[in-house]
């Protein structure tokens, strides 16, 4: 190994340990010709993985990006930043099980949305809504009552009657751009 002090191309190994839960293997090194000490890491070189993209394209796989997309998903929610970096790495590791080559975005959504419902119910919903390009208030709907159906909500105050739902939005005090509705406030 190349010294990044003096160049020489012989150093040895005085210590070796596992470092990222195994992933990789941290050797601490002494240069044979300086006695300069640095790190060096060895990790097992994956392949590279393909995402094909819904246009056909096709763009190598990104662990950050995916980490973005749950991120935004969880804002303001009570996720940490850690259960959201492990349910990347799950979602990571459950995809290189079923391919080394190539998967589609459809698939990695499939991955994604089983976990996140675990995590958080409005985060699992936020991710739907793009995942599943959600068009109208119908779908988000139509998407709580399955949750509710197949028993996967933990909230019993779930409501899809479309009435109901109407009435809450119009309750909302906020109006159509997000600012605040002057009109919903009661008067003292």
């Amino acid at each position: 190994m190349e010294c990044p002090k003096c160049g020489h191309q012989h150093s040895k190994v005085i210590d070796s340990r596992p470092y990222d839960d195994g992933a990789a293997i941290r050797r601490r090194r002494e240069c044979l010709a300086c006695s300069y000490r640095f790190n060096t890491y060895e990790r097992i070189e994956k392949s590279p993985l393909l995402v094909v993209k819904r246009d056909g394209t096709r763009e190598e796989f990104n662990r950050n990006k995916l980490l973005r997309g749950i991120v935004r998903s969880a804002e303001k929610r009570p996720i940490t930043r850690e259960q959201m970096e492990n349910l990347a790495y799950q979602v990571e590791n459950a995809i290189r099980d079923v391919t080394d080559k190539e998967i589609e975005t459809k698939r990695i959504g499939e991955f994604v949305m089983p976990l996140l419902m675990e995590l958080d119910e409005v985060s699992y919903i936020r991710f739907a809504s793009v995942y599943r390009e959600f068009q109208s208030r119908e779908m988000f709907l139509k998407e709580l009552e399955a949750m509710k159906k197949a028993g996967l909500t933990t909230s019993d105050e779930v409501n899809t009657d479309e009435e109901v739902t109407e009435n809450q939005l119009s309750k909302s005090p906020l109006d159509s751009d997000g600012l605040e509705n002057k009109a919903h406030e009661s008067e003292d």
